[in-house]
């Protein structure tokens, strides 16, 4: 006997799914969101101050001045709002390119680990075999050795240079992408359609890249989300054991670095300020990743 399909009846709004409208869905899900709202707002005011950096900055960051060296804050008032660091530099103003030198390593060494990872995790799920054993033992040997301590050996070999760093960080994190792209591609190379595309004679590199590849980037972005405060803490750390950016490059790290030894001696505006900056960033970016991590969780919505 043949189903059929009821008409909404007058008066009653038709359901839409979730699926048919992601966008607004997604967008519905970060307003509902009181941490999301707290998250974003605080990552979109990080943002503005790294890009507006040359514009806002009252000061030269490297313009040093001893006769100003350690003056306190004058927050609203003065030439200086939130001091100066052991040298005489303004710090508002070399926080503001420290927050632009930190998310663009993070924004670039990610995008290093995301493109090898995701390329490695695709073809090892797709081919499987010999490949696939070989990508997922390199893997597990890069994702046991601890991660700061890669990064420091490898900064002590190469030496300082934010290009350098980029790069050694990038190299560094590809294993977690991989491994959580090629257990999504196991899963997605059995479907229907991958199995219809190769019937028809695709390419298996047509395959992966327009059937594969677009079905398993959802645990990318969130991944994404967790590895790049993971990135921009480290490039401070490495700054502040000396073994990061060069001297002359703006780093919250360097900062840190140069004004912690004055803590306890009544100076502490120097390592406090650029801390906390670098923990707003972080912040923002993990509350922004908790609520990607939540909205995009299928086994959450099916709850739901």
């Amino acid at each position: 006997m043949a189903q059929t399909i009821s008409e909404p009846q007058p008066g009653t709004a038709a359901v839409v799914p979730r699926s048919a409208r992601p966008r607004a869905w997604l967008w519905r899900a970060f307003r509902s969101s009181p941490v999301a709202i707290a998250g974003g707002v605080l990552l979109v005011i990080m943002i503005a101050l790294a890009v507006l950096a040359p514009v806002m900055s009252p000061w030269d960051p490297q313009a040093q001045d001893l006769s100003r060296r350690l003056v306190a804050p004058s927050w609203l008032s003065g030439p200086h709002p939130l001091g100066t660091d052991a040298v005489g530099r303004d710090l508002l103003s070399n926080i503001f390119f420290g927050l632009r030198v930190s998310l663009l390593f993070g924004v670039l060494s990610i995008a290093i680990s995301v493109a090898l990872g995701v390329a490695a995790g695709v073809s090892a799920g797709y081919y499987r075999g010999r490949l696939d054993a070989l990508v997922m033992r390199a893997a597990d040997m890069q994702l046991s050795l601890p991660f700061l301590l890669v990064a420091l050996a490898a900064a002590a070999i190469w030496g300082r240079g934010l290009d350098k760093l980029i790069v050694v960080i990038g190299v560094i994190g590809w294993a977690e992408f991989a491994r959580t792209v090629r257990g999504s591609t196991l899963a997605v190379r059995e479907k229907e359609f991958v199995e219809a595309a190769r019937a028809l004679g695709a390419l298996d590199r047509r395959i992966m890249a327009r059937h594969v590849l677009p079905n398993v980037l959802t645990p990318v972005i969130v991944l994404i989300s967790v590895a790049m405060p993971r990135a921009i803490v480290a490039e401070a750390t490495l700054s502040f054991l000396g073994l990061g950016v060069p001297l002359t490059t703006p780093s919250l790290g360097l900062l840190i670095d140069g004004g912690y030894k004055y803590l306890f001696s009544g100076s502490w505006w120097p390592s406090i300020m650029p801390g906390l900056a670098l923990m707003f960033l972080v912040v923002g970016i993990n509350l922004v990743g908790d609520w990607m991590r939540d909205a995009l969780d299928p086994r959450l919505h099916g709850r739901r």
